[in-house]
């Protein structure tokens, strides 16, 4: 795997956010990769919660600029860059005022969904997309972790299938038990369909529930890691209808040799 080319794509990571099983195992499968010679990037989304100035994010002009176009609305495309301390990493954060400048991350101060994390959603993913294009890094595999990653294995597969920058490119998710109740917005595929994906493409995402987010990322990938220890027997079943090559959940003390196995063995063949 060395000289490998991994882009690491998550709802959260540590130091940035509180730790949790996403944020922690998300920051210490890079780590271990880029320790191991693998070549690396991190892309999150820069949420209102994360303090810039205590982590030293600074806005890289070169990649921001850019308008992203969400439900046919013009949205301006920030990025900004941070290096973790000892490691030698970057990763970038994407942001945007109306999307990110709030000081929560998915939910109201009454624990409700933000009625936007569906474009929300959607920006991070393009947001993304259009930084490493402008970066011109190709991957050979491409990570997702976190449901508001979610979209971007159908984004890959879909609306930017032509992109030969990721032609070769695995896509690989790994499935949390980091859900939420209820669903999304519903006009969620509207806005999707605007993408110019196929609409048989959407009919998962119908009824944006967490469950069904996660059953998108799994079928427009090429190979799922079950990255907690209890999942819903609804994603089980869905996971073991599928022919995807999977890796069954990992203690934080095996998961750098298992995971570059994976890779190797599973995903790269």
């Amino acid at each position: 795997m060395k000289d490998k080319r991994i882009l690491y794509v998550s709802s959260e990571v540590v130091p940035y956010l509180p730790e949790t099983e996403l944020s922690s195992t998300a920051f210490n499968v890079a780590k271990k990769a880029h320790a191991k010679g693998v070549q690396t990037r991190i892309f999150m989304p820069r949420f209102g919660v994360i303090n810039e100035r205590r982590h030293q994010l600074h806005e890289v002009i070169r990649l921001s600029g850019m308008n992203l176009i969400i439900d046919d609305m013009d949205m301006p495309l920030i990025i900004k860059v941070a290096s973790i301390p000892k490691e030698r990493m970057q990763v970038y954060f994407i942001d945007n005022d109306e999307y990110f400048k709030r000081k929560a991350m998915y939910t109201d101060e009454d624990d409700m969904l933000f009625s936007d994390n569906d474009e929300r959603m959607i920006f991070f993913t393009k947001g993304v997309v259009e930084t490493v294009k402008k970066l011109n890094w190709v991957p050979d595999i491409i990570h997702v972790h976190g449901w508001m990653a979610s979209l971007l294995p159908l984004y890959l597969r879909e609306f930017y299938n032509d992109e030969p920058l990721f032609a070769e490119s695995k896509i690989v998710t790994s499935l949390y038990n980091d859900g939420f109740s209820n669903s999304l917005n519903n006009k969620l595929t509207d806005k999707v369909k605007y993408d110019n994906i196929n609409e048989e493409k959407l009919k998962t995402l119908a009824t944006p529930t967490h469950t069904n987010i996660l059953k998108s990322a799994i079928e427009n990938s090429d190979a799922v890691i079950i990255a907690s220890e209890e999942l819903s027997d609804e994603i089980k079943a869905f996971i073991e209808a599928t022919e995807t090559p999977i890796l069954a959940f990992q203690t934080e003390e095996e998961l750098t040799e298992a995971y570059l196995n994976f890779y190797e063995n599973k995903v790269l063949v």
